[in-house]
Formats: C-alpha cells, structure tokens, sequence
C-alpha cells in the first residue's frame, strides 16, 4: 500500500484539480495553472540530467518539440481517419481523450529515443563541449520543423494524402495550427504528479544515487564500477521522455501554436533558468522555481513596460542571496534543517 498511495495521490490531486480548481479560478487562472504544470514537467526532466548527473544540456526545447510534433501528428491525422472527423476535430468523450493521452505518451517515448541518439555520441563529451551537442540538436529540430509542409486542412485533401505526407505537413514556419484543444488540467497535472513522482524515487535509487555520484566525481565514480556513460546515456532519455510528454500537453493547449519559433534556443534557457534556480538536484526545488518564474511575470503583467525589468532584478537578487538556488541539492521538506 505505501507504494501505491503515492500513484493515488497523483490522481486523486489531477482529478480534484479538474473538478474543483478549474470552475473556481475560472478560464484564465486555468490557463496559468496548466502553464505552470508544463513549466514543473520541463523543469524536473531536466533537472535528471542538469542537475542529477551534473551535466549542462541545453537543448532540452529540442525534445520538448519533438514530442509535441509527434502527438500533433497523431491527434490531427490519425484522429481525424480514427474518429471519421476533419483534420483538428475534438474526438466527443472519453475516447478522444484517451487517444490524447496515447498520442502524448508516444511523443514522450519518440523523444527518448531521440535522447537516446543523441546521448549515445555525444554524452562522452563533458560541459561546455555537451552543452554545444544539444544546442545544436534543439537548433536542427528548429530548423527542420520551419522546413515542412503546410497543414492539410480539408477532409477531402487528407483522404487522398498518403501518410508520409502527413507526416511532413506541419505548417513550417507559420505553425502547426489547427490542433485540436485536449490538454487540460487533469492531463497536465497527472503527467506531472507522475513526472516529480518517478524524478524523486530515481533519485532515492541505486540508480540515481550512481547519477549523483556521477555529478561529484565522474572519475572517482567509474573508478568504482559506476558504468558512467550508461547513466548519462538513462538520465538524457529520461529527461526527453517527460520533455516530449510536456511538449505533447503544450501542443493542444488551448490558445497555443505549436511554432518551431517559440520552440528554440530562448525557450531552452528558459528551463535552464528554473532548474538551476530551484538548485541543482532538488526535485521539489525545480518544481518551485518553475511555478514562481511562471506566475511572477503574470502578476507583473499591470507593469507591462518594467515586468521584464522586475523579472530579471529578481533573479539576479535570488542568485545573490541564494547561489546554490532555492534548495541547494535539498527538498523542500528538507529546508528547516541546516546545511
């Protein structure tokens, strides 16, 4: 029982998110909400590699885009040939929510593999020669999305297009439009509960503990059996398998474009920001700084002409104050005690 009641919890706070807070705080809070939780999933995925393994990725946006491409893929066309709707039609009931969720989780697992490709040659290198790796995987995955073709917006189009051709229809630069709107607070909320769920017993693991060791001393820890490229290699596709999940739930959130654009090397850094703010290692620590660096320019949004001013005084201020972040390598239940 105790190692099921934590999977409960996570469903149970989804479920009382979407049935309790979201008719409450209305449609814009909803949205914030759903923000913030996507913020969180990017924020502890990459916190497995930044701040698990000590390495410096930043090209996490990259695999957020692939697995928010693949889902749309999926959602837009084999939605409409599933369903017998337009392209970009909302699925009615359960069912169209849980080919969302396939098509989400199938986005995640595309973009492990592409950590996983990616990891393989490259996570060999070490900090700034990793860092230039994945920045130049994020900017490929940008580059290419810009290169596709406009979306088939007709039925009549769609029925006599093969798949390969879907496949490639993505809109380039102008955007994947069209999506159908399927994320939710429910969705968004569980994969994250499941996101700082599987980050924080990983790092309660053997394995994540060889992860760690990884970050103090690399040569100490391969000089003790710690296989390191292997645990580099599962931390990388960890990490993209919750980033595609959240680039998935950010693809059909309502409002959005899924847009090569917004899907760079800003939005990378963006990330990167949070997970090292929150302290690097601290699972609760990047969920914190995400949901305060993704609510704090909402509330300044009345200064419209200083917010960004303020945003970034802030954080110079907490870096000052707080070098190692928010937590350091601690929990937020962890806070009280002394270094």
């Amino acid at each position: 029982m105790r190692a099921i009641l934590p999977w409960v919890a996570v469903l149970g706070f989804a479920m009382l998110a979407q049935v309790a807070v979201g008719p409450v705080v209305g449609h814009y809070w909803t949205k914030i909400l759903m923000d913030v939780g996507i913020a969180v999933l990017l924020a502890v995925s990459l916190n497995i590699v930044n701040g698990f393994t000590g390495q410096f990725s930043i090209g996490h946006a990259g695999f957020m885009a692939v697995g928010g491409y693949t889902a749309g893929i999926l959602t837009y066309y084999g939605g409409a040939a599933l369903f017998d709707l337009p392209p970009g039609a909302v699925a009615p009931g359960i069912a169209g929510h849980l080919w969302f969720a396939l098509s989400t989780l199938v986005g995640g697992v595309v973009a492990a593999v592409a950590g996983v490709v990616v990891g393989l040659p490259s996570l060999r290198l070490r900090g700034d020669y990793l860092a230039i790796v994945t920045l130049g995987f994020g900017e490929i995955m940008r580059v290419l999305l810009t290169r596709t073709e406009d979306v088939i917006g007709s039925a009549e189009e769609l029925a006599t297009a093969p798949w390969t051709t879907q496949v490639v229809s993505t809109g380039g630069s102008l955007g994947f439009t069209g999506l159908p709107f399927y994320t939710n607070l429910f969705w968004t909320w569980l994969w994250t509960g499941i996101a700082i769920l599987v980050a924080y017993r990983l790092k309660e693991s053997s394995t994540g503990r060889a992860m760690l060791s990884v970050r103090e001393d690399e040569v100490a820890s391969g000089a003790m059996g710690v296989r390191t490229t292997d645990v580099k290699v599962i931390a990388f596709a960890m990490a993209a398998l919750f980033a595609g999940i959240a680039g998935g739930l950010f693809a059909h959130e309502i409002g959005t474009t899924l847009n090569p654009a917004e899907l760079g090397f800003q939005k990378s850094f963006e990330i990167v920001i949070m997970v090292v703010l929150g302290g690097m290692g601290s699972v609760t620590g990047a969920a914190l700084a995400a949901t305060i660096l993704t609510i704090v320019p909402e509330l300044l949004r009345e200064f419209s002409e200083y917010r960004m001013i303020v945003y970034a005084a802030l954080l110079v201020v907490v870096m000052l104050v707080r070098p190692t972040g928010l937590l350091g390598h601690r929990e937020i239940w962890h806070a009280w005690r002394r270094s």
